[in-house]
């Protein structure tokens, strides 16, 4: 498959708060608008066709969860092979009775699947209850081949661990989509918010420098305030994309529905790598020497756990 040395990439930042059917029309109207802007690949923000229902445990949201290659890839298919571009669609998947993940298709520009990423890192915070609902990914940390571009896709949490930029870096990524749901507890912001949101953005633009990669993360807007007697979540917005170097390239406000869109550019990414080569001077024979220590240590309490347990038996 060959790729263009320069194309547009674009992520849409909406306000989610809304039914599946009403989403889904706003969804594809807002593709259709960025693709007509010039957008290649395009990002919509996680679990896009309902409110961030992760704020409580409660079995009724899973009626929220869709099969693979229904709703959501059949209407976003269409639309990538109409408009040719590759559209990334990050949906409430139900697998089987009693399995679900937070997942993403990556839909190619003629239609069909580029990929499918199951979100790795699943998080339990207070309002953020993810867990209950997702079990977590089992399909590895990816880079997908498209007609635009090689694309990695991850979702929200798995944002603050650099391994999982790396591993995805490492299979060829030219950009890392980052589709989101993160906001304020509101009554934490002022006193917690702004080194929040500082953290949430210098963490992704650190993937981008130590990667030599594109970074775009896709975010939410506006307040979730669903539950008796709890002040919801307010999603921060502030999706943006920032090149190899972790130089902002494009920024949304805070509180505003928008479309950012920015240019990949191959070129400048070698020239970047090649004179910051932190692939080139990484080293991995410690972590291996580390690896090897634990998974030996592991075994030595096993061994020691059946030993004692074979000793009190009787």
């Amino acid at each position: 498959m060959s790729y263009f040395l320069k194309y547009k990439i674009a992520v849409i930042q909406l306000n989610l708060n809304d039914v599946a059917e009403n989403n889904l029309k706003k969804c594809l109207s807002w593709v259709r608008d960025a693709a007509n802007q010039g957008a290649e690949v395009i990002s919509l923000p996680e679990l896009y066709s309902s409110h961030y229902f992760c704020q409580s445990e409660d079995v009724d949201n899973f009626a929220l969860a869709e099969p693979l290659y229904s709703t959501s890839f059949i209407a976003f298919s269409a639309l990538a092979k109409e408009l040719g571009v590759v559209i990334i669609v990050p949906f409430f998947e139900k697998r089987m009775a009693g399995i679900y993940h937070n997942s993403a298709y990556i839909i190619n520009t003629d239609g069909s699947e580029a990929g499918l990423y199951r979100k790795m890192h699943i998080p339990d915070d207070p309002h953020f209850y993810e867990k209950f609902y997702f079990t977590p990914g089992d399909l590895g940390f990816k880079a997908f081949p498209t007609n635009k571009g090689k694309i990695g896709t991850l979702i929200c949490w798995d944002q603050w661990y650099p391994e999982a930029a790396r591993l995805t870096a490492l299979q060829g990524a030219d950009v890392l989509f980052y589709p989101t749901a993160i906001g304020w507890h509101p009554l934490e912001k002022d006193e917690y918010g702004e080194n929040q949101h500082g953290a949430w953005m210098n963490v992704m633009k650190g993937h981008a420098v130590a990667n030599g990669v594109y970074v775009a993360a896709a975010n939410r807007i506006g307040l979730e305030q669903y539950i008796e007697g709890t002040a919801g979540i307010q999603f921060w917005g502030s999706s943006f994309i920032a090149g190899p170097q972790g130089e902002i390239l494009a920024q949304a406000s805070h509180d505003k529905e928008e479309i950012l869109i920015a240019e990949v550019d191959l070129d400048l990414q070698e020239n970047v790598r090649q004179n910051w080569p932190f692939f080139r001077d990484r080293r991995i024979d410690p972590l291996l020497l580390v690896d090897f220590f634990y998974s030996n240590l592991g075994h030595q309490k096993l061994k020691q756990t059946i030993s004692l347990h074979e000793a009190t038996s009787f």
